[in-house]
Order: C-alpha cells, then sequence, then structure tokens
C-alpha cells in the first residue's frame, strides 16, 4: 500500500522463469517495493533492485525476508543513473546479469488530475497513503519536461544494461499517458524507440491489469477511453 503503482509479482515471475535459469541474476533498477526481488527468490534466481526511496526499500526488505526460496537478492537504496558506483560498492566484483526487468516511472502521471471521477488515486489521498514516488529532484517521476523524462530513463536504463551478458533480454514495463490538457503522451513507444538505439528491439507484450476500476471519461464532450494495458517491450543487448 505504501508504493502508489506497484506492479505484481506474478507478472515479473512470468518473464523471468521464460528469460531465466536457475541461478542467474536479474537486474532492476527501479525497483520500487522490491517486486522483481521477491519473485526471482521463489524462483530461485539471484537479483539486485536499486530504489531512490528508502522507505520502499525497507518495505521491500521486509517482505523479501519473508519469502521463501533460493538465491541471492539484494535491495540496493540509491539513484540508477550511479549502478556503476552502488553495484562496486555492493560487490568486490559485480555479476554478469542474465536478464532485465523494470517499469520505470509513467513521466509525471502520479501528478495529473484524474477528473471527477472516483479513483483510486483519490481514495489513496482520503486514505493518508503516498500518491507519488517522492519529493527528490533526482526522482525521474518529477521531471517536468517530457523529452528530458524519456531521456532521463533511457539514459538511466543504458547505463544499468551495461552490466548485462551479450544476447540477454530486457524487458521494460511502461504505460502511455493522457496529459491533463488531452495529449496522449506515448511514453511507451518514446522508451521504445529511444532504447532501440541501443539494444534491438523485438517484442511487445500487453499486460492487461484487469482488476482496475472503470471510470466515465469526458462524457458527453469528448472521447476518453478507460486504459488498463501496459506495454512490455522487449529488447536484446547485442554483441558489439
Amino acid at each position: 500500500l505504501v508504493h502508489p503503482a506497484k506492479f505484481p509479482e506474478q507478472l515479473v515471475a512470468r518473464f523471468v522463469r521464460f528469460f531465466t535459469r536457475a541461478g542467474q541474476w536479474v537486474l532492476d533498477p527501479f525497483a520500487g517495493v522490491g517486486s522483481t526481488a521477491i519473485a526471482c527468490r521463489a524462483l530461485g534466481r539471484s537479483a539486485v533492485g536499486i530504489e531512490l526511496n528508502p522507505e520502499f526499500v525497507a518495505v521491500g526488505r521486509r517482505h523479501l525476508s519473508q519469502t521463501s526460496g533460493s538465491g541471492t537478492q539484494l535491495l540496493i537504496e540509491g539513484d540508477a543513473i550511479e549502478v556503476d558506483r552502488l553495484l562496486h560498492k555492493a560487490f568486490d566484483e559485480p555479476p554478469v546479469f542474465h536478464y532485465f526487468i523494470t517499469s520505470p516511472p509513467y513521466w509525471t502521471m502520479l501528478h495529473k488530475s484524474r477528473g471527477g471521477n472516483e479513483t483510486v488515486h483519490k481514495k489513496r489521498r482520503r486514505n493518508g497513503l503516498p500518491q507519488t514516488y517522492s519529493t527528490s529532484d533526482r526522482d525521474l517521476g518529477n521531471i517536468e519536461d517530457y523529452g528530458r523524462f524519456i531521456e532521463e530513463v533511457s539514459t538511466a536504463i543504458a547505463c544499468a544494461g551495461a552490466y548485462l551478458a551479450d544476447g540477454a533480454y530486457l524487458t521494460v514495463v511502461a504505460q502511455n499517458v493522457r496529459d491533463v490538457d488531452g495529449t496522449l503522451r506515448p511514453v511507451a513507444w518514446d522508451l521504445a524507440r529511444a532504447l532501440s538505439d541501443t539494444y534491438r528491439l523485438q517484442q511487445e507484450q500487453i499486460w492487461c491489469q484487469d482488476n482496475k476500476q472503470l471510470g466515465c471519461w469526458g462524457y458527453p464532450t469528448t472521447y476518453v477511453s478507460n486504459v488498463h494495458h501496459h506495454y512490455c517491450i522487449i529488447l536484446q543487448k547485442v554483441a558489439t
């Protein structure tokens, strides 16, 4: 509950089981409350998650300690852009990662108004739960300039991807965002395009968030759809 946009361990487990073998290492540079690490422990994969918000790290570590399984899983507090320093601080020799899965902020979506509907976001506010990831100026979810946001996320993913084995796959979970002025910001598509400069864009899968409530958006003055789907962008690191 402390995390305003957690993705489910079952989603991570599906991809980790497909793209890795037991004992291999998985990296998540936007770890949140540790969904990737928790899924990896249950599957017998080792994992490193990097997360900026210390409260999320504490929650993730607590849940990780209560999860049975095998392998080595670490949740590291820090900025994803500093992955090189953080990994060398945690390990004498950082491991080679065989898979990468993460879900970066969906731009400033958590700061945007949902209109007059009774949304989960508004219920969280009423219940005193966090509505955004943090107030830190290092939090990519607080970058107002859309172009800079895409560039910063792509850079952070490229820095972390340097520790991936050649031929390894990446999965980036993202969602397109409707801005308050009605413009659709294609976050997932723009990230896929930016990341394809570094990695080979292979495929996409759709995660349908089928437990999300419906809202009556814009009726009868304009068309606004309910958006329950996220893009799972599949990329591959190609040997240079």
